[in-house]
């Protein structure tokens, strides 16, 4: 930060071409909020609030902003608290990804058009924090992410239960006719008992992990539920952190985001075979930093890491369970020798110092394992890559049936969201358990990316007991999902990828192996079909028709392409 910038509440003037009067001004009006000469001498905080009754993720949120104001105030900044956008996961149609992009942009202009020295971007659910994290790397303003935290776990029966791995299970049995309806509303009942987000590695968790390493978070601070004390003390210690950002000069978000800070990213993420979605949010959030990142150095780094940590959807525990064995920091000593340790995050700590004063996990816990004794092999999440998807797909391996790794099978095609609850159930499709089920017409441009990827298994083959079955999609599925299902198809069918293609009964081979994906049709044969494909019609207005025209696609992250350090075509 430039020394000659006007610091705290004279940060951001109002144009009134006079400078004298805009801050005359701006001293009038915080008068009559209670504001004197002294509290505005502070270091200002920006706090974003993004607590809505349309996310009850962030129900706690208001209780985590006190004492997030509270490490402000003890470490002499003035703490002012404004509303951002909030996108529950639940309560957003039709998916809350189409608006990551939107809520990013708002972000940055508010905490551009304020006066602030520093922000703590407070989010949570799914695509809270990843926006966050973009509108950090965009920004010339201090920041550090603080997050809701994660529900603790319920129960139905004796057995724990969490969101929303679990809600799939049983819904999966409820239409399998295992659960009746009283049963399956017990479940429901029983599936989130408390504030916070989905307490499995699901996106939410995940993307929490990827803020603390990379640095953009107080260690130690992604994986405390949002219930306890260890989530207010977290909130405490990022307020007073925000303060020290901001009395520093000037530590920015892009400073941070160093490429050897997201290839230790990518490690983490492997070793905790974490959402999908990751690669997503991640590829968007090395675009705003300018971080040449690509498909290729998740699919590298995720060959060499084994799979560690022990929950949901890819293990059996809960991020309770992660955090009681000591977190990412303890996740980290682990990973220890295959990591960039001379990485610096808001703290101002070289990862080495950081890890020297960290624990091993203790050996009474079996959540985090050792490389010497994973819970998995490397390669829990893939990439792949060929005439289906010539700029990549992506697998969670570790969350697919094995006996699916590799796999040849039927096509069978459905145009979109609807046309899978209309005809997924009819017996007179003829749906075999070895077919592949193909959803197009939900990528970014088509249809924000929603997360219709994990097709429900037919009710008729559920019943018969097939719980698994190849699904190929251009859309995205919840990280707290399950199965063989390939995503973030590219480029998707709307903009004229080969999935446009497919036709029923054309045959499609997989191999996780090998990381490809073939569509086995002649080209004769397919340069015949791509003549005759017609470019669907843009949205007319809004939002959705800027979004259509200017995203990128999923190899690139899905973000805007004007939003980027530098810009892309959008194929």
């Amino acid at each position: 930060m430039d020394d000659t910038e006007p610091r705290g509440i004279d940060r951001n003037l109002t144009n009134y071409a006079d400078e004298g009067f805009s801050r005359y001004l701006r001293r009038a009006f915080l008068a009559s909020a209670g504001y004197d000469d002294e509290d505005l001498e502070r270091p200002v905080i920006g706090i974003t609030n993004t607590a809505s009754d349309y996310n009850t993720c962030h129900r706690e949120v208001p209780q985590l902003i006190e004492a997030i104001r509270r490490g402000v105030l003890e470490a002499g900044g003035l703490p002012m608290v404004f509303p951002t956008i909030s996108l529950g996961e639940i309560l957003l149609s039709p998916t809350s990804m189409l608006y990551r992009n939107l809520m990013a942009m708002e972000t940055e202009e508010m905490v551009r058009a304020q006066p602030m020295d520093a922000v703590v971007l407070v989010g949570g659910c799914d695509k809270t924090t990843p926006a966050q994290m973009m509108a950090a790397a965009s920004l010339d303003v201090p920041s550090i992410v603080s997050v809701a935290g994660s529900m603790l776990t319920g129960d139905w029966r004796g057995e724990r239960l969490g969101a929303c791995t679990d809600c799939r299970r049983y819904w999966g049995q409820h239409r399998a006719g295992v659960l009746d309806e009283r049963e399956i509303v017990e479940v429901r009942e029983s599936l989130c008992p408390t504030a916070g987000t989905c307490m499995v590695m699901g996106t939410a968790s995940t993307m929490a992990c990827m803020a603390e390493v990379l640095g953009l978070m107080v260690p130690g601070s992604a994986s405390p539920p949002a219930t306890t004390g260890a989530r207010l003390k977290a909130g405490v210690e990022t307020g007073r952190q925000a303060v020290a950002l901001a009395s520093q000069g000037g530590r920015v978000a892009r400073d941070i985001l160093t490429r050897p800070a997201f290839e230790n990213a990518l490690c983490v993420l492997a070793a905790l075979s974490g959402s999908t979605n990751a690669v997503v949010h991640l590829l968007a959030l090395a675009g705003r930093a300018g971080v040449p990142l690509s498909l290729d150095d998740f699919d590298r780094i995720a060959r060499q890491v084994p799979l560690l940590v022990d929950c949901k959807p890819a293990g059996s525990g809960y991020m309770e369970d992660f955090h009681r064995a000591g977190g990412v920091p303890a996740l980290l000593k682990v990973l220890e020798s295959l990591l960039d340790v001379e990485t610096v995050g808001v703290t101002g700590q070289r990862l080495g110092d950081l890890l020297d004063a960290t624990e091993p996990p203790g050996s009474w816990q079996t959540t985090i394992r050792s490389l010497e004794d994973p819970l998995g092999p490397p390669a829990s999440l893939v990439v792949l890559k060929g005439s289906l998807a010539p700029k990549g797909a992506v697998l969670k391996r570790a969350a697919a049936s094995p006996h699916l790794h590799r796999h040849r099978g039927r096509a069978v095609v459905f145009e979109g969201p609807e046309d899978v609850a209309a005809r997924i159930d009819d017996p007179a499709l003829g749906i075999e358990s070895d077919d592949v089920l193909v959803l197009r017409g939900v990528g970014p441009v088509a249809m924000g990316m929603p997360e219709a990827g994990s097709m429900p298994i037919p009710k008729y083959l559920a019943e018969r007991g097939v719980k698994d079955m190849v699904r190929i999609s251009d859309g995205r599925m919840s990280g707290t999902a399950y199965g063989a299902v390939v995503l973030h198809v590219a480029p998707e069918a709307a903009v004229g990828g080969p999935l446009a293609l497919v036709r029923d009964g054309d045959e499609i081979e997989i191999d996780a192996e090998a990381g490809r994906i073939e569509l086995l049709v002649g080209e004769d044969e397919l340069a015949r079909r791509r003549a005759e494909w017609q470019k669907p019609a843009l949205p007319p207005r809004g939002w959705r028709r800027l979004y259509a025209e200017r995203v990128q696609q999923a190899d690139r992250g899905v973000d805007l392409d004007f939003l980027t350090e530098t810009g892309s075509e959008l194929c």
